[in-house]
């Protein structure tokens, strides 16, 4: 394909379940990175691992997500790094700052809300009944 040469992008099935759940887990693993490291500092294996646990399974941050999200709360000072040796390697150690701290706090208000907003529109758009119309 020539540099100018333009693909075109595969159409997204808004109608997949798949679909809906990979933009909820892509906003819900940040916040529970946050969740993770208010119990305490942590390596990422045992970050992404406690995600996992924490979301019973609904979450489960790969090595490709849980790093650049890590690098950005750096950057933007809600964690610290420290250098530290575990079991004879080189680890990097994540902690919350208070603006990590702050943060989760300002998060977990933010996802609250918005799951009381679903929770009203999920009782305003029933699911169907299986055996609605049947009689017995």
């Amino acid at each position: 394909m020539s540099p100018t040469a333009r693909r075109t992008p595969l159409p997204i099935d808004y109608g997949a379940r798949d679909y809906w759940a990979g933009i909820i887990k892509m906003g819900l693993s940040k916040f529970f990175i946050l969740r993770v490291l208010h119990d305490g500092p942590m390596h990422g294996y045992d970050i992404a691992r406690r995600v996992e646990r924490v979301t019973g399974g609904c979450c489960s941050p790969t090595e490709g997500t849980i790093y650049p999200v890590l690098r950005e709360f750096e950057a933007g000072g809600f964690v610290t790094v420290a250098e530290q040796v575990v079991q004879g390697r080189q680890r990097r150690i994540y902690a919350l700052t208070d603006s990590g701290r702050a943060a989760f706090r300002v998060a977990l208000d933010a996802w609250m809300e918005a799951t009381a907003v679903l929770a009203d529109t999920a009782r305003a758009f029933p699911t169907p009944d299986c055996c609605e119309g049947e009689s017995p």
